[in-house]
């Protein structure tokens, strides 16, 4: 229990740091480590809330720029419905972790590791930290939501 705890502060202590490395957006998106301003690292966001269980990587071939980014989506269909709506699939926070968010830091999401809760996506930075996430996951969103509307949109990068 001790690594564990020592782990999800390391993760926390790194999660300033781990902002720096990002490529930047025009809007509050993260766009992970893909270049090229692609959102939540290439992964189709509208699969996340199709049931399969596994979200799934986007391509190119479908694409929409939205909020400063460029998500991939892996069929028209799915494009289609991101462009419709684009704020009920986009992830909370940017897609920053939203463990991180409830300390009023910013960390990059894993968008392998991810909850859809209430109908809103919610990624983390590592299965430690989501571990902890989803002990709480109201009281955290209860934190998050309102650090994420302090954070102006020009440091959501680490800039």
């Amino acid at each position: 229990m001790k690594l564990r705890n020592l782990m999800i502060v390391a993760a926390a202590l790194a999660a300033p740091i781990a902002v720096i490395a990002p490529a930047q957006a025009d809007g509050g998106v993260f766009v992970g480590v893909e270049g090229a301003n692609v959102a939540v690292s290439g992964y189709d966001t509208v699969s996340y809330f199709q049931g399969s269980g596994k979200p799934v990587k986007g391509s190119a071939k479908y694409k929409v720029k939205y909020d400063g980014a460029v998500w991939h989506f892996s069929s028209q269909s799915n494009a289609d419905a991101f462009k419709e709506n684009p704020a009920k699939f986009a992830p909370q926070y940017g897609g920053h972790c939203a463990w991180a968010m409830s300390r009023g830091s910013l960390a990059p999401g894993d968008p392998t590791l991810y909850k859809v809760h209430d109908g809103k996506l919610y990624l983390n930075f590592n299965r430690d930290v989501q571990s902890t996430w989803l002990g709480d996951i109201e009281g955290f969103i209860a934190k998050s939501d309102p650090a994420w509307t302090k954070i102006p949109d020009g440091k959501r990068f680490g800039a």
